[in-house]
């Protein structure tokens, strides 16, 4: 069954991913607050994640999903590769591979931890929205996706913050940096619900769709629903 929206939201949340990743390479603080840049934008992810689970499926936001990790794998290989080639003389001397580094760069530590933070987070996410549907039978949606977001968002901050920064922050800085993003992304997700609502209740009128995951096998390695 062909979908009208679809293709639009799961490029929105690819682009969410890959903007989100460039922007958490910087930390920044707002009075004794620590923020990384991925919090600005960061939280929509869900939004859209919990969309494609509510409206479409659990086995649609898998496939989301998977493609989001792939995209974002790619795009580290890619930001990889143009350091190591050798740069051009005029480009060399207007922007610089010190300067190119600097922006573009990425370790090996963090490319890991925003892939498994990503990963586990959006599957925790996804799983939780979809069990708690059936368990409500469709009811208390804003709970719902609230719910779904203090799971996953648990996981996906909980894992990116130890793997990326554990060992180089002080624990008194990395566990302000987690509960600080933590709480900020949750709070975001809450104050989006009204949109999250109006979107939800939009595309199953347009998509002519309502997906409760009773038959789903909920393996995030799956292939098939």
């Amino acid at each position: 069954m062909g979908f009208r929206f679809l293709d639009l939201i799961s490029a929105a949340f690819v682009a969410v991913l890959l903007i989100s990743n460039i922007a958490a390479l910087k930390v920044f603080v707002i009075g004794p607050l620590v923020f990384d840049g991925g919090a600005l934008i960061f939280p929509l992810s869900y939004i859209f994640g919990d969309v494609l689970t509510e409206v479409y499926g659990y086995s649609v936001s898998r496939r989301v999903i998977w493609q989001g990790l792939f995209w974002l794998i790619i795009f580290n290989l890619v930001m990889c590769i143009c350091i190591v080639l050798p740069g051009e003389a005029d480009w060399e001397s207007k922007v610089g591979q010190a300067n190119f580094v600097k922006v573009l760069g990425l370790s090996p530590r963090l490319a890991v931890a925003g892939w498994l933070g990503f990963f586990w987070g959006e599957f925790c996410n996804s799983f939780v929205l979809a069990k708690l549907k059936l368990a409500t039978g469709g009811r208390y949606l804003p709970l719902r996706t609230i719910g779904s977001t203090i799971a996953g968002q648990l996981v996906d901050t909980g894992l990116f913050c130890v793997v990326a920064f554990g060992g180089l922050l002080t624990q008194a800085t990395l566990l302000n940096y987690i509960i600080t993003g933590y709480f900020y992304k949750v709070g975001v997700e809450a104050l989006m619900t009204p949109v999250t609502l109006w979107t939800v209740g939009f595309l199953k009128g347009r998509e002519g769709v309502d997906t409760f995951d009773r038959e789903t096998n909920f393996n995030p390695f799956a292939s098939r629903s």
